[in-house]
């Protein structure tokens, strides 16, 4: 079975394509026969193309068109040719997955895209405004190329469907209820492929594991992981709430929107912009979103990008100590994505912050690179991996998995 995975971005789409035996899942990731991604964000109307393939073969160039069906159309055309053909036809995907970050209440597992889906996902937009309207253009563009290929919806937000009324209720007016006004948690697709994931490493059953999954990467979340099953997480309502992240703020006191509303002349867009946009490594450090950026600035003596450091620590230590109250104990803390799969002192700090637990991190094994690797010390009485989250594999398991039921 041949599944393509579509991740859409405000500015990219990543394209997977893999071949899954219809006998079995391998017990491993598989490696996709063919990655692709497209950038746009270079220059207006103009797409760079990245793809590699299994067997060597690259291609990075730049075409015209802004509309996703155009961008998407060059994108799959190289599935087909000569440098880096893996197929000989398009016709021959048999599935395709999406990742889409929203689903609300409504949608607790994967499933397929029908009308009534498109128009779920769109309806929810206001929630995800960065990242729902690129996951159905995705969906429509294929539909124009592929025709009637079935399409399958991934959420985000499936995984935290198991959240505890009172962790997942805000304590408002019990309209919001009604309203649909909850947490949702995001970063579902790789909190559960971590978890899943650790459990393989340390050979032991995901049931009977207490973890906490650290996704640091531009976004930022947390999720506590008990009997398999997400009981606490730090993202909220939208992706906006929790742990200080790249550009967005995360928690804040609401009075200060307040404030900010009635006597700082903002407006509710300049509040949006601030908040999502302005925030967060690169409000505080003046420098950028990103961390390798900031860490530079911080070895040339910037005081703000070690303001922004230490605020990042702090936030991230004090989420994980409100995700260990919800689970009672931890044998695991799991880091991954950008940020913690790539910066062994961001590891370092949460871990010495966790000492008083018995939890103890080998300083040399974290300085090298690891992949899927417990770094803990021998006789800590909590371990410490770092795994690579692969949400492209997650999704072409979960297609694969709703059609072999």
């Amino acid at each position: 079975m041949k599944i393509l995975v579509l991740n859409a971005g405000s500015s990219s789409q990543k394209s997977c394509l893999y071949e899954i035996p219809d006998q079995a899942l391998p017990n491993q990731p598989a490696q996709p026969l063919w990655e692709g991604k497209v950038n746009w964000t270079q220059d207006n109307g103009v797409a760079e193309i990245e793809v590699k393939t299994a067997t060597g073969a690259k291609l990075q160039e730049s075409i015209s068109g802004d509309s996703p069906q155009t961008r998407l159309t060059h994108l799959l055309n190289t599935l087909t040719r000569d440098a880096t053909k893996v197929i000989n036809r398009l016709s021959e995907i048999d599935l395709v997955g999406h990742r889409v970050v929203h689903g609300g209440q409504d949608y607790r597992d994967s499933v397929v895209i029908t009308e009534d889906v498109k128009k779920a996902i769109a309806r929810l937009s206001n929630l995800a405004p960065e990242h729902n309207p690129s996951a159905l253009a995705g969906i429509e563009a294929i539909e124009n190329i592929l025709g009637e290929v079935t399409q399958v919806a991934v959420f985000d937000t499936a995984f935290h469907s198991t959240l505890p009324d009172a962790a997942a209720i805000y304590p408002g007016p019990y309209e919001w209820v009604e309203q649909a006004i909850r947490r949702y948690g995001f970063h579902g697709i790789s909190h559960q492929y971590c978890s899943s994931r650790a459990a393989q490493i340390l050979g032991e059953d995901l049931a009977s594991l207490r973890l906490i999954i650290c996704h640091l990467g531009n976004g930022c979340s947390l999720a506590a992981i008990k009997n398999g099953q997400s009981i606490n997480t730090t993202m909220g309502m939208t992706p906006l709430e929790g742990l200080m992240m790249g550009s967005r703020s995360g928690s804040l006191d609401p009075g200060i929107l307040i404030y900010l509303l009635q006597y700082c002349n903002y407006s509710v867009e300049k509040l949006d912009e601030v908040l999502n946009k302005a925030s967060g490594l690169r409000g505080i450090s003046g420098v950028s979103s990103d961390m390798r950026e900031v860490t530079k600035a911080i070895a040339q003596g910037n005081t703000r990008a070690k303001l922004a450091w230490d605020i990042y620590v702090h936030r991230l230590c004090s989420g994980i100590g409100a995700m260990l109250t919800s689970l009672g104990g931890l044998d695991a803390l799991v880091f991954t994505a950008g940020v913690g799969e790539n910066t062994p002192a961001i590891r370092q700090a949460a871990c010495e912050a966790l000492g008083f637990l018995g939890l103890k991190i080998d300083l040399e094994k974290n300085q090298q690179q690891p992949v899927d690797e417990d770094i803990a010390t021998p006789d800590s009485a909590v371990r410490v991996l770092v795994i690579h989250t692969q949400e492209d594999w997650a999704i072409a398991q979960q297609c694969w998995q709703l059609f072999k039921k």
